[in-house]
């Protein structure tokens, strides 16, 4: 297995992507501390884990809250011994089809900081481990409107390309302890939001859900969504020591439309 005997530490482990990933740590033989605001949600991913035979601990905590989660850490660290990987999945949407002048300063503040500072929180906190055993594996899910601006999005957006800059900032400090930061960015992934994305664009053209798959498709050079375990995937590489020379870079899984 790639990661046999290593401890994960994962932020947003609750639903689409994020228990996809989850999952496919465990299966790759990591143990698991689970991170979120949400621990009943946590839960049936965790009992997934379990049934896979890896040791699962949950943590509740925002990861805005530097407190939190740095106490969450503490928690993990003395459930687990060490945190070898981090993988940051917690994020959010922010709003939608805004322009940046529409958007209101609270709206872009809170998109901000729960997809920039709810990552720092948690590499802040697990980085004097990791330098002390001079060894970590942290991978940060940002997305395609962090490689290419969006009309319509620019608060997110900005978000996403703050975050490739804390990845890049933070793989140049932590590298001579043998820690990599990198950056998995996917596009649109099949899940409820592509399906209120084809719905609406299923209405707005007057065509079907499915001629509206096939059209959204057409702007990937693979023409196909993303998947969940896409993704993982790209984070299963990054977390591994299959990408041990690899550091501060930005991993797109969009199908080709960032290229």
């Amino acid at each position: 297995m790639l990661l046999g005997k290593r401890v994960a530490l994962v932020t947003g482990p609750a639903k689409g992507m994020g228990a996809d990933t989850t999952l496919a740590l465990a299966r790759e033989g990591a143990d698991l501390a689970l991170l979120g605001r949400d621990v009943a949600a946590i839960a049936p991913v965790a009992e997934r884990a379990r049934s896979l035979g890896r040791q699962v601990t949950i943590h509740q905590a925002d990861v805005t809250d530097a407190d939190a989660v740095d106490a969450a850490v503490v928690a993990a660290l003395a459930a687990h011994g060490r945190i070898e990987i981090l993988v940051n999945i917690a994020g959010g949407t922010g709003p939608l089809g805004k322009t940046f002048f529409e958007t209101s300063p609270a709206e872009f503040d809170n998109i901000l900081r729960t997809n920039i500072t709810g990552c720092w929180t948690t590499m802040r906190a697990v980085a004097p481990g990791m330098i002390a055993q001079r060894y970590g594996r942290i991978v940060n899910v940002g997305g395609t409107f962090g490689l290419r601006g969006r009309a319509g999005r620019a608060a997110y957006s900005a978000s996403k390309w703050g975050l490739r800059g804390l990845t890049k900032s933070a793989a140049l400090e932590l590298g001579p302890n043998d820690i990599t930061v990198n950056c998995v960015c996917p596009g649109m992934v099949e899940g409820p939001r592509f399906e209120k994305v084809r719905g609406e664009m299923a209405e707005r053209l007057g065509i079907s859900a499915e001629e509206a798959r096939v059209e959204h498709a057409r702007e990937y050079a693979l023409r196909r969504i993303s998947t969940g375990a896409d993704v993982a995937n790209a984070v299963l590489f990054l977390a591994s020591d299959l990408a041990r020379q690899t550091t501060g870079q930005d991993l797109a899984v969009d199908g080709g439309w960032v290229i």
